[in-house]
């Protein structure tokens, strides 16, 4: 979880400095089920085979090892997950919000914050605990029409920011939302 509230200008095509106004990513705290669940099955597994190989009296060492690599599997996808997260990242800039995730592969989405229709902040209270929250944007982008930021420090700031610079986007570009009810 690492947040930095720096303005660092960056030049864009329309001329107009854009700052990095937050960046973050999400916390390990999402994953503290999965790492529940995945540490029970090492547990359970690392019994079992200790039994196994007990109770062969002289183990080859061929069982020995895939008793211990049988074992080391929930460790490896703990590992994973702990890695998807670590390698997400958010940066809200004065005109858009990149996301950055991937471990092997390296994905980057871009949303103009002038697309961004409506915000909503949830606070379960597994995150509270934590004091974290997430962020649900409705955003009229076609490839991400809604965009969730998970388990975030200070979410409820972040979302009062994100409204205050999309509304300067808004202007900006003349940009104006309509909703049309249609019979």
């Amino acid at each position: 979880m690492n947040t930095n509230n720096s303005m660092n200008p960056v030049p864009t095509a329309a001329g107009e400095p854009e700052q990095t106004v937050w960046e973050g990513s999400p916390s390990q705290v999402i994953n503290f089920t999965q790492y529940l669940l995945w540490g029970a099955v090492f547990v359970v597994l690392a019994v079992a085979g200790t039994f196994i190989v007990n109770s062969m009296g002289t183990a080859s060492p061929v069982v020995i090892v895939l008793v211990c690599v049988i074992a080391l599997v929930p460790v490896a996808v703990a590992i994973w997950k702990w890695l998807v997260v670590a390698n997400t990242r958010y940066e809200l800039t004065t005109q858009r919000l990149r996301t950055r995730r991937g471990v092997l592969n390296k994905h980057m989405d871009e949303l103009e914050l002038y697309r961004v229709r409506d915000y909503k902040l949830e606070q379960p209270f597994f995150l509270r605990l934590f004091s974290l929250s997430s962020v649900i944007l409705q955003t009229s982008d076609r490839s991400t029409p809604q965009l969730l930021l998970r388990a975030i420090p200070r979410g409820d700031s972040l979302r009062e920011q994100m409204r205050t610079h999309v509304e300067a986007a808004r202007m900006r570009r003349g940009v104006r939302e309509v909703d049309l009810d249609l019979p």
